[in-house]
């Protein structure tokens, strides 16, 4: 399983039995014991989440051995995360609600030439003159009250981080071609949502990388032949962490029921997500910009109890039709087509043909609205929780 791009600014959470696993860079296949774990060239990596994360799963008895990062991935040191806060203390209002952990000062330095690759990191080649350089350009533009290591104790503790994930660091890309070339079948994992993507999303609301599809190449050193199939991962109402646009948003207590019953808070910073219904034409859009072979549904159980259900068919701006790119635009009118809810527990069935007839004219309705095949629906947290 490899993962593409972004930080440790998202997170999956994992639930396996009575495990439950919290995940912001090692890829979520971790649980699987037959898994190759792969954190590819794309991904900016704080060296200290990725420690945190190869100790805890050690604890659990997996065999950390099997994770692998590219030479090419990129290292978030502190001061990116100082750079990341001073930035959104000096946007006041226009604040973009960035979780403040370094990965947007982390790509800057990445595209400016200035940043430390893994493959440096891990052979020690110009570290403390990188870190000196970049640590004293990064003081200058910083609040002056905000902490941060000496270069000394920030070279010293680096050196020892480096000396530790090097036997995890490798070359990337002859990794991910030795794999395909040994017909390996490889899951290739994102970290946000397309929206978030940084060229096609709601921007300036959006993380700093490219999220997409066309991404895992970038980010992985593959082609796009080498790619098989694209599953889109839909869940089955909308949320957001952050500002942003956010058309469907629910401002009532079915908002807040959604984030209740579906634990809508954010894997790394806790907050709570906003939530609204199931947006068509966002969907649609993101169908268009991944290329989508077929679609999973998820957290469909969080549905379960609405007396009625919204979707978003349709956006109208000035009485005629909209499209995505209005989704920020004042005056935004919405087209809204309510359908029946269930009562009914979903959490044990397998398959889409069991599900209570309401949550199956609901998989049905967003199958047509996506023009996308739904290949899976999961009913629960669990991983068995899914129906076909």
């Amino acid at each position: 399983m490899a993962r593409f791009g972004g930080g440790d600014n998202a997170g999956h959470s994992i639930v396996v039995g009575d495990t439950k696993l919290a995940l912001r860079i090692v890829p979520s296949g971790a649980l699987n014991a037959n898994a190759e774990l792969f954190i590819g060239g794309g991904t900016v990596v704080n060296p200290a989440t990725l420690l945190d994360e190869l100790e805890r799963l050690a604890a659990l008895g997996i065999d950390i051995a099997r994770i692998k990062i590219s030479d090419r991935a990129h290292v978030v040191l502190p001061y990116h995360a100082a750079a990341d806060r001073a930035g959104e203390r000096d946007r006041g209002a226009l604040a973009l609600g960035t979780t403040g952990r370094g990965i947007g000062p982390a790509y800057v330095d990445k595209v400016a030439r200035a940043g430390i690759a893994f493959g440096d990191f891990a052979r020690g080649v110009l570290l403390d003159e990188k870190i000196r350089t970049n640590l004293a350009a990064r003081r200058a533009l910083l609040d002056p009250n905000e902490l941060l290591p000496s270069e000394d104790e920030l070279i010293a503790e680096m050196r020892g981080v480096a000396v530790r994930l090097a036997p995890h660091v490798v070359d990337g890309v002859a990794y991910m071609h030795e794999k395909l070339a040994a017909g390996k079948r490889v899951l290739i994992e994102g970290a946000q949502g397309s929206l978030l993507d940084v060229g096609y999303g709601t921007y300036p609301y959006v993380t700093s990388s490219h999220t997409i599809a066309g991404g895992a190449c970038i980010g992985l050193g593959i082609g796009p032949t080498a790619i098989g199939r694209v599953i889109g991962v839909v869940k089955a109402y909308c949320t957001r962490v952050g500002s942003g646009p956010l058309p469907s948003e629910l401002h009532d207590e079915r908002g807040e029921k959604l984030r209740r019953q579906g634990a809508e808070f954010g894997t790394v910073t806790g907050r709570p997500r906003r939530c609204g219904w199931l947006d068509a034409v966002a969907g649609r859009y993101a169908v268009a910009l991944n290329g989508l072979s077929s679609a999973v549904i998820t957290k469909l159980d969080v549905l379960t109890g609405f007396e009625t259900l919204g979707i978003v068919t349709g956006y109208r701006l000035n009485g005629k039709p909209a499209g995505f790119a209005d989704a920020a635009t004042p005056g935004l009118e919405l087209e809204i087509e309510e359908v029946p809810g269930w009562t009914e527990p979903i959490g044990e069935c397998r398959r889409i043909a069991d599900l209570p007839a309401a949550a199956r004219r609901y998989v049905a309705r967003v199958q047509e609205l996506l023009a996308t095949p739904i290949d899976l629906v999961s009913v629960g947290p669990e991983r068995s929780q899914l129906a076909k």
